[in-house]
């Protein structure tokens, strides 16, 4: 016999089941692997009335689907979550000497042609969701892959949410809502987070969490921290204005 809180949970299961795939970019012949989670609601997503989408891009070396802490609230929040993976065999390291803005830029270029090439591949597939109003959501390198897109002036991005990126600026615009989360031990480059006046033109937010360290912003994280960065990612959307 289940228990009622059993059921709750199978329910859960089988509402927000995920989906591994590969999808192939024949341009580029880069096989890139995904994860498709499903909003809980997701029978109230129609073509009418599309949900919304969250694109999620790991932290360098962090397999994607190592964030199921944020996957499950944004499932909760009515989201379409694909998670990516950018990094595949035979690329090129993530360097670590020398000037890193401009030795990373590949990656950060590569990675925001991904995003791009993701969104016009599964948008005609996903017709009951939103790709014209995009969640990017990213941490560490994820962050400043999401950022750099974020620069490229696509329209078809709503929001940023960052996880202590520290090298790609974000966007100063109004028409894109940023919040980027921020650890305690390490700080991001110069220029990479708006000033408080940019932040006050434009509606974007800035969050430190004490005690947070960079590399705990995922699963492997500990609860209080995973617990917290949700808090603030909640608010964040269901406002779109910076959490108090």
């Amino acid at each position: 016999m289940i228990s009622r809180l059993g059921l709750i949970a199978l329910m859960y299961c089988c509402l927000s089941s995920a989906q591994a795939e590969i999808i192939y970019d024949q341009s580029r012949n880069r096989s890139i692997p995904i994860e498709v989670s499903y909003p809980v609601q997701k029978t109230s997503c129609q073509p009418q009335q599309p949900c919304s989408v969250a694109f999620l891009s790991a932290g360098y070396g962090v397999p994607h689907t190592h964030y199921q802490f944020l996957t499950k609230q944004l499932i909760e929040l009515g989201y379409l979550v694909i998670a990516i993976g950018h990094e595949l065999a035979g690329d090129p390291a993530l360097s670590v000497t020398g000037d890193l803005f401009a030795t990373r830029s590949e990656n950060w270029h590569r990675g925001a042609t991904t995003l791009n090439f993701l969104r016009n591949e599964l948008q005609p597939r996903f017709s009951h969701y939103d790709f014209n109003n995009l969640l990017l959501i990213g941490h560490s390198n994820g962050g400043d892959i999401s950022a750099w897109l974020g620069n490229e002036g696509k329209p078809y991005i709503k929001s940023i949410i960052t996880l202590d990126h520290r090298r790609v600026p974000l966007p100063r615009s109004a028409s894109i809502k940023v919040l980027s989360i921020r650890a305690s031990d390490f700080p991001a480059d110069k220029g990479v987070l708006p000033s408080e006046r940019e932040m006050s033109r434009d509606g974007s937010c800035v969050i430190t969490i004490p005690k947070a360290k960079h590399n705990d912003m995922s699963d492997q994280g500990p609860q209080w921290l995973k617990s917290r960065i949700n808090s603030v990612v909640k608010l964040f959307l269901q406002s779109q204005s910076c959490p108090n």
